[in-house]
């Protein structure tokens, strides 16, 4: 995604460093050399893989049989080819249908969306940039049920909007302002498009809908009160002219990654936010240390030379506080007489009740800290013991962290009947952690707290208490020394093992005398396609993790690099150390995700240096465990590197269309139907043609049929096997 150069010099909300901490890499040094691609090679033949077994016939009774269960084979699929088609290509065997897109009713009084930019009623519409997902099983009475496989709600997170300069081009005739002041017409489409949706979806006749009449459907948007939690709930510095108690905010913004609760409530997770706010030149003298510190430190820096300007200029469509609320500048008396503290309102893990939405607030968690959030994935529950939730700061040279619940865990609590009730009791208070990697393959977590002498007696900043170490988690990652990692993105556990995977997307800034043994690979990578070179550790790896003693409640870990991201023609010395082959080389992991019922580890990707190759894909594989493989040194950098890969254990599933990232998956528990989200589909149109569908860079999904129009659009789909069987079979 990229922004107005003119206002704002980010290309890539990720690329907002701001952690200018010395807190190691570990200083090993790494030298890599330069490669160029080569031609595609051949697809090969696989053979099946991962057997359900007993485990399987656990799940349900479609696959029973008289006598022992019969087995469900996994990784049953010929790998599909790397593609740069305006389609979305998936294995043999499968098929796919769009089960709702940007502009989709989901009320039976709204209308059809035309897709020529004149659409209204924004509020009842689904959302843009679908992301983070999960689908939440609806029985007989309308209430949540873990077990319902026919129906459900999908939760969906909408990240961002399409856009090349100031505006959301794709949903506004004429392509939108490219100046300011912006509209206020068009500044309320993108307040609404941003946030939550919930959507009933069934099967009927066979086939997955969407149900756009349903009770159960809803939106949050920037305009929906939200309830504060945890230790920032009546803050001051959470106070605002909108709630001077500080107990509400409006909306949840920059939703990216998800997660979904033992007790079934819906996480989401609040990324690259500080962006959307304006500063005035000046603003600092305005502010005290501490306060110009925690700005500068999450991106909201302002100089006497320069103010920060914001993404999309929604501060200056008018005087209502809907606009005004996106300028943090000092402008009142007081906090309560402006927006200054309105930023401290975003950056957390917001939990949600997907099936009754309607009436229930959304809850923002302050206890599990305040940073680029991502997904949230819950550690194995076990009955009297606390919970963990593991987390990644997305931003390039951030933190993993790890959340522990002070509750002990109640099997009871799994069937609730007041979701937010039972998240307060969790996710309210605990202790929160941030993890640092050792070139040993060990790791520790590091206690976030004020009873930390690390914290307290931390010279760069003063924590007042733990509430202020929730508000600024940053600077207190920073105080620990955590190790700074190549954006932690989407993180989920493995279902049997307990394990934790993260994807590190790719880091641009990562250089050979910051390269660890966590982070080894620093190089360049040129294409013929492209006119730059990239630089720093291009294509991404897969990190995972091994509590020590202690369970959930462990502080310390044994870790190894799972997976490397490369092109299968890569130097397998530097750069392709995973031995990729064409069947199974990806860029840029993404979103990550164990299914219950396969056990599959499903791996997505958001990428820009592969895409001169291929389209962003979905691979499926069966990984083994932490430790299975063996050291490997790159230059001077060793590091714990997992067993390679084979043909039967890692294979690509899907490709999706032009310039899209697939993101957001789920399946229903059956395991027979997955739901998956192809984001911002043509996000490289030019726009000084916006009114051509001609040069768009792809017209999908309308160019399989789906809607009116020609703009592309985000959207959900749906994976189902032809046979019936399971998703993987």
């Amino acid at each position: 995604m990229s922004v107005n150069s003119e206002l704002n010099s980010i290309i890539d909300p990720d690329d907002l460093v701001k952690n200018q901490t010395n807190n190691p890499h570990m200083q090993d040094l790494i030298h890599a050399r330069t490669s160029r691609r080569t031609i595609l090679k051949g697809l090969g033949v696989v053979s099946l893989a991962m057997y359900g077994g007993a485990a399987l016939s656990a799940c349900g009774g479609d696959d029973a049989v008289a006598g022992p269960a019969a087995p469900v084979r996994y990784m049953a699929f010929t790998p599909v080819a790397k593609s740069t088609a305006d389609q979305v290509t998936v294995a043999e065997g499968y098929e796919i249908s769009v089960i709702s897109a940007l502009g989709d009713p989901m009320t039976a009084m709204t209308s059809e969306f035309k897709n020529d930019g004149t659409d209204r009623d924004w509020e009842n519409r689904m959302g843009d940039h679908h992301d983070g997902m999960e689908f939440f099983g609806v029985n007989t009475l309308g209430r949540y049920d873990a077990n319902a496989t026919n129906r459900g709600v999908l939760a969906t997170n909408h990240e961002a909007t399409t856009d090349t300069t100031l505006s959301s081009h794709f949903i506004h005739a004429n392509g939108g302002t490219t100046t300011l002041p912006r509209p206020a017409d068009e500044v309320d489409k993108e307040l609404a498009i941003h946030g939550l949706s919930f959507l009933e979806v069934k099967l009927t006749s066979g086939k997955w809908v969407a149900d756009k009449a349903s009770a159960l459907n809803n939106r949050v948007t920037q305009n929906t009160i939200v309830d504060i939690a945890g230790p920032l709930r009546g803050h001051v510095a959470l106070r605002t002219k909108f709630d001077p108690n500080g107990l509400t905010s409006r909306g949840t913004l920059n939703n990216c990654g998800a997660g979904k609760t033992p007790w079934g409530s819906y996480l989401s997770g609040e990324e690259n936010w500080a962006g959307y706010f304006a500063r005035a030149v000046g603003d600092d003298s305005l502010r005290d240390a501490k306060a110009n510190a925690g700005l500068d430190r999450y991106g909201r820096n302002s100089t006497s030379t320069a103010g920060s300007a914001s993404r999309h200029g929604w501060e200056t469509a008018g005087n209502s506080d809907k606009y005004t609320r996106w300028n943090i500048s000092a402008v009142g008396a007081t906090a309560l007489d402006d927006y200054r503290n309105e930023i401290n309102t975003f950056g957390y893990l917001v939990e949600a009740d997907p099936v009754n939405s309607r009436n229930k607030r959304v809850k923002k968690r302050t206890a599990m800290g305040r940073f680029a959030h991502e997904s949230g994935a819950f550690g194995l529950p076990k009955v009297g013991e606390p919970l963990a939730v593991y987390q990644g700061d997305d931003s390039r040279n951030e933190y993993i962290y790890k959340y522990v619940s002070d509750a002990q865990w109640s099997a009871a609590d799994a069937n609730s009947s007041d979701v937010l009730a039972t998240g307060d009791k969790y996710l309210d208070s605990g202790k929160l952690y941030v993890a640092k990697f050792a070139g040993n393959g060990t790791g520790t977590w590091e206690l976030l707290s004020t009873s930390n002498p690390a914290i307290q007696n931390y010279a760069g900043f003063a924590f007042a208490d733990n509430a202020d170490v929730a508000l600024f988690t940053r600077i207190a990652a920073d105080a620990c020394g955590a190790t700074k990692m190549d954006r932690p993105e989407w993180c989920t556990v493995h279902p049997t093992t307990g394990e934790v995977y993260f994807t590190l997307t790719n880091n641009s800034r990562r250089t050979a005398a910051t390269a660890d043994a966590a982070n080894p690979r620093v190089y360049s990578d040129t294409a013929t396609n492209r006119p730059n070179t990239l630089t720093g550790n291009v294509n991404g790896h897969i990190i995972r993790m091994k509590e020590g003693t202690g369970g959930n409640a462990a502080t310390t870990f044994t870790w190894d690099i799972y997976l490397f991201g490369a092109e299968a023609s890569a130097n397998p010395a530097t750069i392709n150390l995973s031995g990729l082959t064409d069947d199974q080389d990806f860029s840029s992991p993404d979103g990550l995700w164990f299914s219950p019922y396969s056990k599959l580890l499903w791996i997505q990707t958001d990428d820009g240096a592969y895409t001169d190759q291929t389209n962003c894909m979905l691979l499926a594989a069966n990984p083994g465990a932490v430790g299975d493989g063996n050291n490997v040194t790159i230059g001077s950098v060793t590091t714990k590197m997992g067993a390679k890969p084979t043909a039967d254990n890692l294979k690509r599933f899907l490709v999706g269309p032009k310039d899209c990232e697939i993101t957001g998956i789920t399946e229903t528990p059956d395991g027979k139907a997955m739901f998956i989200n192809i984001q911002h589909p043509g996000e490289n149109s030019p726009l000084a043609t916006i009114n051509d569908p001609t040069t768009y860079t792809s017209q999908w999904p309308s160019n399989m049929g789906y809607g009116q129009g020609r703009c592309p659009r985000s959207a959900t789909i749906v994976i189902t096997k032809r046979d019936g069987g399971k998703i993987g079979s």
